[in-house]
């Protein structure tokens, strides 16, 4: 019985399984051991299949809860093939050693995606048998195969078709992925059953957290070339990339503020970044039109930048842009014809963002010493009728709209954070300075650079003026609005200047540090 080569495969997501058995049985001479779907497709495909229930002489109990947890199944993994008295012991209790476990998990991550799952529909998703066959495998991996990827099966059967060690060193690494798997099963179970019995602090974050992402991309190197990293998770199901060089760490980063910052716009919007600030940002119904005019807000800055759009990408517009060194256009499509034009530009990634422009649902995560900050990204609806008017001037039709604007890119600039728009586009952006009145007279100068006049502007603060000097410099640049928190000590100085300078300003009560 310890020379009977027995594999057992129970799965819940079944693509490429047929094929992987047929394999096992007619190439490696394996006998099946299996249940309920997973048999069912397997005699289907013609293959010789023994139940689990047979096999352990116990049957399948209690709606399928009770069926691979018998002796039969996890001595036949734990036994040590080194060991006499373990093979003994299988030996008189007929058990049969399992060389081979194929085990996917019920779709419990799956099953509570969907809003209209309940809480019994989660529980009845939650993987006893699995994750329990998967572990006494992975620990017995000097002897036993075991896979939980769907992906792994080609390289199963190439390392089974090479050598014994080849499939040796490959037991190692999967096990390890088992291990991975069954940790972040867990850790979903734990923290939506935290959640659904409200059980989450204060602040409605779990107890407890941890990362478990698979390996997405080695990169080259990290923010420097003498950093090492790699990317992890599900990027690459958020994007597709169609052409270019291998994605950077700086890319990466620079994508995702750049996804973040187009999904605060439902007109058709282009914005330009850089080191994940905005350069430019500018909305209007012809793209050119937009792209012209986010472009003229800074045109040295976008050298080596990234681009995004939130609609698709034309020929008209490519021609535009192919005149210009940029790092990577991010649209929701691009045409054939506006693909053949950056074709030429051999280097220049062309991302497809699938339906993650907006991002809602994200969680921020940063490292720190001795642990990580997480927190809730910054995505607080704009809600005007919540905001307050502070001056004694009410602000125009035309300055409300600008006021929204640019309020919508400020909060994506990083602090201290100034921005001159209009309605629909920027005039100038001054970013990351240690001193308010510094970010803004880096925006005039800017907006001077690009010739671009500030009269009637508007401008955005991601924070309170601490005192009224900075808005004094702005009224003096020719805004004539002005938006931001408000909080101050001095908000009744910056009130009082806004007043004599006929300026309207309105107080939002939400700050939008950006660090």
């Amino acid at each position: 019985m310890a020379d009977q080569k027995l594999a057992l495969l129970s799965v819940s997501d079944k693509s490429g399984l047929a094929d992987f058995a047929k394999a096992l049985v007619e190439k490696h001479g394996y006998k099946l051991l299996s249940t309920g779907g997973t048999a069912k497709l397997l005699r289907e495909s013609g293959l010789p299949v023994t139940d689990v229930s047979e096999h352990t002489g116990f049957p399948e109990m209690m709606e399928g809860r009770i069926k691979t947890l018998h002796p039969k199944i996890h001595g036949g993994l734990l036994c040590r093939r080194d060991k006499e008295d373990h093979l003994a012991q299988a030996t008189e209790h007929g058990i049969g050693l399992i060389d081979l476990v194929v085990v996917n998990l019920y779709p419990f991550e799956a099953t509570i995606a969907n809003r209209d799952a309940t809480l019994e529909d989660a529980i009845e998703n939650i993987d006893i048998g699995g994750p329990s066959m998967l572990r006494s495998a992975a620990k017995n991996h000097a002897a036993v195969t075991v896979v939980c990827d769907p992906g792994d099966y080609g390289r199963v059967l190439e390392a089974m078709d090479s050598d014994e060690e080849t499939l040796t060193e490959l037991r190692k690494e999967l096990a390890v992925k088992v291990y991975f798997r069954t940790s972040a099963y867990d850790g979903a179970i734990a923290t939506y059953l935290e959640e659904k019995q409200s059980l989450a602090g204060a602040l409605g974050l779990p107890s407890q957290t941890s990362l478990n992402l698979p390996l997405a991309q080695s990169l080259r190197y990290g923010e420097n070339p003498h950093q090492k990293a790699a990317l992890y998770g599900r990027f690459h199901e958020c994007f597709e990339q169609l052409q270019g060089k291998e994605l950077s760490y700086n890319n990466i980063i620079d994508i995702t503020a750049a996804t973040y910052l187009i999904g605060e716009f439902e007109k058709p919007t282009v914005a330009i970044l850089k080191h994940t600030n905005p350069c430019g940002v500018a909305s209007d119904l012809n793209m050119v039109t937009a792209w012209e005019q986010a472009f003229e807000t800074d045109k040295q800055a976008p050298f080596g930048g990234i681009i995004v759009m939130n609609q698709t990408l034309d020929a008209d517009l490519a021609a535009i842009i192919s005149k210009i060194f940029c790092e990577v256009i991010i649209a929701p499509e691009f045409t054939p014809e506006a693909r053949e034009i950056f074709a030429k530009k051999k280097n220049l990634r062309l991302m497809i963002a699938r339906d993650y422009l907006r991002a809602d649902a994200l969680t921020e995560v940063k490292s720190v010493i001795g642990g990580v900050l997480v927190q809730d990204r910054d995505r607080y609806p704009i809600r005007p009728q919540e905001f307050k008017v502070v001056t004694e001037r009410q602000p125009t039709p035309e300055e409300w709209a600008a006021l929204i604007f640019g309020w919508k890119v400020v909060k994506h600039v990083k602090s201290n954070a100034i921005v001159y728009a209009t309605a629909e586009r920027t005039l100038g952006v001054g970013a990351g300075q240690m001193s308010r009145v510094d970010s803004s007279k880096i925006a005039v100068w800017k907006a001077g650079e690009a010739g671009l006049s500030l009269d009637g502007s508007i401008i955005a603060s991601d924070a309170f003026f601490p005192f009224p000097d900075g808005l004094l410099a702005a009224a003096e640049a020719g805004a004539t609005a002005a938006i931001q928190p408000g909080g101050s000590v001095k908000d009744e100085d910056v009130i009082a200047a806004a007043n004599e300078k006929g300026m309207a300003m309105v107080f939002t009560g939400k700050r939008h540090f950006k660090h």
